[in-house]
């Protein structure tokens, strides 16, 4: 299983200089290995492992390539061919898309080195930092916040300058199977170790145990967003003053990020933690960002991210996470599962053939723990929360804040 670590650099001045460099130089490379991939033949379009030959070449035409760690500057060709098949995959999926383009110094902010080219020092340096060095850059101190797991085998390193002036250091790790938690067999789930969970409107989760957790507020973040973007308009662009103001704004953005994502980290945990099995919708999330009304609430939701977190936390802690079809989740009954179409601002759940009424949230939550069910082959769950759920109104439920998630780290604690 793979996953990673992040970790706060802090880089001399000299180190940083160094640094900024070399990312410039793979920002050209990058270029370079999309020039000439473009500019040979439909038929005869070079492979990774081609154009990983023409490297010494390059180097010998072009100096200022042989300041580059070798390993580095194959990542930086597998880069372009990982954009490359993503962008084969989306074409694939329907979707309208273009080419890839020339790299900016604003757009590309890192370097990988994988295999070799690096070493990390966790013993020198005070308590709670260590150092890592990159070969032909130079050491640089990291915040060692949480060691890295001694199973694990670091697989790749990624150097990172954010556009607030920030550095991190990235590790992917890569854990054997045998230290993974294995999975609870599916003979064991049931009703009551498993949850569905309904991402909607008014509740960023309601899940169909009777738990919702609120969204997250963010509206003093927004109002200072639009102050400091205004503040920013009124720059000379290229000054050093919009180049303050512009860091202000990104910073402002960066904390929005990170409270979304802070918020994400800490409920998929809980969730992940307190179930053996977790079933979500699987949504369009791109097609419901260009639809009509609520665009702004549904970027702020993160949802594709939530999910992935979910699906990364499940394989961490040993929990099964299935995406479900959420077509028709809130039309249908979970009791009897006639369709019943319901606008938007109808928030109540009631379903003329069987007369059982709940939630909307709710309905569809429970609606996704029986898809759920079904996706592993299972069948539908024998007892389902719809036997206790009968009230319209929320009294039934559980009502969590965001900001109760964000403090103390889970709903329930």
């Amino acid at each position: 299983m793979e996953h990673s670590h992040r970790y706060r650099a802090y880089p001399s001045d000299e180190v940083a200089m160094v640094a900024e460099h070399h990312i410039n130089v793979h920002r050209q490379l990058y270029n370079h290995v999309r020039w000439d991939y473009t500019n040979n033949p439909n038929d005869d379009k070079p492979s990774e492992f081609g154009q990983n030959n023409k490297l010494p070449e390059w180097k010998r035409k072009w100096p200022v390539f042989a300041e580059l760690h070798s390993k580095a500057a194959q990542a930086t060709v597998a880069r372009f061919h990982v954009n490359l098949s993503n962008l084969r995959k989306k074409k694939e999926k329907g979707y309208n898309v273009g080419w890839l383009k020339r790299q900016s110094p604003a757009e590309y902010r890192s370097v990988t080195y994988n295999q070799s080219g690096f070493d990390l020092d966790n013993k020198r340096g005070r308590h709670g930092y260590a150092y890592v060095r990159f070969s032909k850059i130079g050491w640089m101190k990291i915040r060692y916040h949480r060691p890295l797991p001694k199973h694990a085998t670091i697989k790749e390193v990624t150097v990172k300058k954010e556009v607030t002036g920030d550095w991190f250091v990235s590790f992917s790790l890569e854990t054997d199977d045998e230290h993974v938690p294995e999975k609870p067999a599916l003979d064991t789930l049931d009703a009551s170790n498993s949850v569905g969970i309904d991402l909607g409107i008014l509740n960023y989760i309601h899940t169909s145990d009777g738990t919702t957790v609120d969204w997250v507020d963010l509206q003093e973040e927004y109002e200072r967003l639009c102050r400091e973007q205004r503040k920013l308009s009124r720059k000379v662009h290229g000054s050093q003053n919009y180049e303050k103001q512009r860091i202000k704004v990104a910073k402002v953005k960066r904390k929005i990020r990170r409270k979304v994502l802070d918020f994400q980290h800490k409920l998929t945990t809980w969730l992940v933690k307190t179930y053996d099995a977790v079933f979500v919708e699987d949504l369009n999330v791109a097609g419901m960002l260009q639809s009509d009304g609520n665009a702004q609430n549904k970027h702020d939701a993160a949802w594709r991210q939530f999910i992935t977190l979910l699906e990364y936390k499940g394989d961490l802690h040993g929990t099964h996470v299935v995406q479900v079809p959420a077509r028709g989740t809130t039309k249908e009954c979970a009791c009897c599962r006639v369709e019943t179409a319901k606008p938007i601002w109808v928030r109540e759940h009631s379903c003329p053939a069987c007369g059982f009424e709940t939630d909307r949230d709710a309905n569809a939550s429970m609606n996704v723990l029986k898809r759920g069910f079904s996706e592993l082959g299972l069948g539908w769950p024998e007892s389902t929360p719809v036997e206790t759920v009968t009230a319209v109104d929320s009294a039934n439920f559980q009502r969590v804040s965001a900001s109760h998630v964000v403090e103390a780290g889970s709903p329930e604690a």
